[in-house]
């Protein structure tokens, strides 16, 4: 039950949860400003990507042209309106960066690099 518009690349293993919207234009209009019907020559979609292992909450919307990172985690509800680095955990409107997450998904504490293990995976990955 997402959506999932046209010029979206997802790369392996990404999660969409329910509900999530992944937008193509930034500025949807039925109509030009002289009232005549829009056709495909008059849309300018811009595509999103998401990289490989990247997780996304229930509800979720992108907008277009950004990118999710690798192993990147996007909290239920958040609005992505700017690009997300592999292995951030934002959530939000807009979403904001809140740290960093392991690959198994678990939140790294503070002091921890990107893409470091965490004490649950115990350098598993």
């Amino acid at each position: 039950n997402s959506s999932v518009y046209r010029g979206t690349l997802l790369e392996s293993g990404v999660f969409i949860g329910p509900h999530c919207v992944l937008t193509n234009d930034r500025y949807p209009r039925a109509v030009n400003p002289d009232g005549s019907l829009k056709n495909d020559a008059d849309w300018k979609t811009e595509g999103i990507i998401i990289k490989e292992g990247a997780s996304l909450g229930a509800r979720v919307v992108i907008l277009p042209g950004v990118s999710i990172g690798k192993f990147a985690m996007v909290g239920a509800g958040s609005v992505v309106t700017k690009d997300v680095p592999d292995f951030g955990l934002v959530y939000g409107s807009p979403a904001t960066l809140q740290g960093y997450v392991c690959k198994c998904g678990q939140k790294l504490e503070a002091g921890k690099k990107a893409g470091e293990d965490c004490r649950q995976c115990r350098g598993t990955n």
